[in-house]
């Protein structure tokens, strides 16, 4: 994935050629950029499922397998200078377009896996095993925001053999003005962010616990191994409204950067409610703290 990113990244410049609004190979830049990320995540959670070494190994050859093919459809796809999602305008295109949809869910399905063998798996630090367990599930509804781009739009339902199928945006077409690289559009609502954000808990909350440890080599308030499990549990709550918000308010037409008012009640709602969660977090009992070093746990 980072051979290809970089690939990608080289023809993003020599290539001219655009599609749907975007230059040709920026698709396979973000997907790889993107898979390369989730890859590395997978690859150090894996080890984690001790008493399951071979159901792990399978696992991450599936996932690796899957996101290999996913690839190579995107990337044949731009060459072609086609469209690689929910493009069914010729038969290869359509078959193509199916093969990425069963890679995707199988994927999501390793992943399901691999979250509820990590619920049930002992991991000795409880603040690094709640954000590594709050971070799959929320990266799997992240994932699970992808198949709603999958459904026909009133317009295309309209058609009797449309050549489209799907779209990420919502009340406006794909490819119109959207925001820097990641491209999400400005005028209506787009699937991506969410998506986008969702996923990428894999990531944000066990940095987030090991930020915490870091931190606690300062502040010795942090050295206390229920105040980061609190604290963890506040933060995985605050980006799974983060995710829930930037969905609801795609799902309703309405662009990232223009919320309406229920958009911003709804994010003075969450961000009051994290911050009582931080503070009571921060205020629990002073008793004994139980500290771990950040080797004995990453």
């Amino acid at each position: 994935m980072a051979a290809l990113a970089i690939a990608s990244l080289v023809g993003v410049f020599a290539d001219d050629r655009v599609l749907v609004g975007a230059p040709i190979w920026l698709k396979p830049f973000k997907f790889a950029v993107s898979i390369a990320i989730y890859a590395t995540t997978i690859a150090w959670l894996l080890p984690r499922l001790e008493r399951r070494p071979r159901a792990a190994w399978w696992l991450g050859t599936v996932i690796a397998g899957a996101m290999l093919i996913e690839m190579v459809i995107i990337a044949g796809q731009a060459a072609r200078g086609h469209q690689s999602h929910f493009n069914t305008g010729t038969a290869l295109d359509g078959a193509l377009y199916s093969i990425m949809g069963a890679t995707i869910a199988t994927a999501w399905v390793a992943t399901l896996i691999i979250a509820i063998l990590l619920l049930i798996q002992r991991i000795p630090e409880r603040a690094t095993a709640l954000a590594v367990r709050l971070g799959i599930v929320v990266a799997l509804a992240g994932m699970g925001v992808g198949f709603l781009m999958t459904m026909p739009t009133p317009a295309q339902l309209d058609q009797e053999r449309p050549t489209i199928v799907g779209a990420h945006a919502v009340g406006v077409a794909d490819g119109g003005p959207g925001l820097p690289l990641v491209g999400w559009s400005t005028t209506g609502g787009d699937l991506r962010a969410g998506h986008f954000i969702g996923m990428h808990a894999l990531q944000a909350l066990p940095l987030f616990a090991f930020a915490l440890l870091l931190a606690a080599r300062r502040i010795a308030r942090l050295r206390d191994e229920r105040v980061r499990t609190r604290l963890i549990g506040t933060f995985g709550f605050f980006y799974a409204g983060l995710v829930l918000l930037v969905t609801w308010q795609a799902l309703r037409g309405q662009s990232l950067i223009h919320p309406d008012a229920p958009t911003l009640a709804a994010a003075a709602l969450l961000l009051v409610l994290t911050a009582l969660g931080t503070a009571w977090s921060l205020a629990g009992p002073r008793r004994s703290p139980v500290t771990v070093a950040p080797a004995e746990v990453f």
